[in-house]
């Protein structure tokens, strides 16, 4: 999919130039390219998370359950190839976040969980989150991840304290979080196989200049995610 196409399917703004896209894809495909898996892979398959609130609607980003999310049993146990593409996702989002200061960033997969379709995270830098969104009309109501899941439309949020007083549904897992950036993500065969979500405190942080990196990494990462 080239940058104009993205751009198109994901309804976001023409402002955003094609050329630089592809310059940025360009260095990130590189990394993609030549990451290794670390020796010890074992952090690559948790991370902690915060209890969840009453029936799992919100999290308490203060209170961290005592033990960590297993991504291992999520993605069927530990493998060669899986290591290199999480090892992967996780160098690429290290490297956008540095490029760009964003203070929270995350790589999300759709996946079809026991308990039902899900968005779930796989790489990320940042505060700790919540691991899955259910990929359901109900929970789309108040998150953008679920939502953009679902939809394929990226969502933009310039200052979340206006688009909550203006009656915009949102899903807090960081009350300082001020603005939003949730882009989808497209497999080859242009099906929609998950999002990016990145966050800062700072209102208006994603203008072109992060979005476009932001997009050259959503061409980039559906060839990093697990079977």
């Amino acid at each position: 999919m080239s940058p104009l196409d993205y751009l198109n399917r994901a309804g976001l703004a023409d402002a955003l130039d094609a050329d630089r896209i592809a310059a940025h894809l360009a260095t990130y495909s590189e990394i993609a390219e030549t990451c290794q898996a670390p020796a010890d892979v074992a952090a690559l398959y948790a991370y902690r998370v915060p209890e969840l609130g009453e029936n799992g609607a919100c999290s308490l980003p203060d209170q961290l359950a005592d033990d960590p999310y297993d991504l291992a049993a999520t993605l069927g146990g530990i493998s060669a190839e899986t290591s290199i593409r999480l090892a992967t996702l996780q160098r690429l989002v290290a490297q956008l976040s540095s490029e760009t200061g964003a203070g929270w960033l995350g790589v999300y997969q759709a996946r079809a969980l026991t308990s039902g379709p899900a968005l779930v995270k796989l790489a990320y830098t940042g505060k700790p989150s919540r691991a899955e969104f259910p990929l359901t009309a109900e929970f789309a109501q108040h998150s953008n991840n679920s939502a953009v899941g679902l939809s394929g439309l990226g969502r933009i949020i310039d200052h979340v304290d206006s688009y909550v007083a203006e009656g915009g549904a949102y899903y807090t897992c960081d009350a300082e979080v001020q603005s939003e950036a949730c882009l989808p993500l497209f497999g080859a065969d242009g099906a929609l196989v998950g999002i990016i979500d990145a966050e800062d405190n700072r209102p208006g942080f994603f203008r072109a200049q992060v979005l476009e990196r932001l997009i050259a990494l959503c061409l980039v990462a559906p060839g990093s995610l697990p079977d």
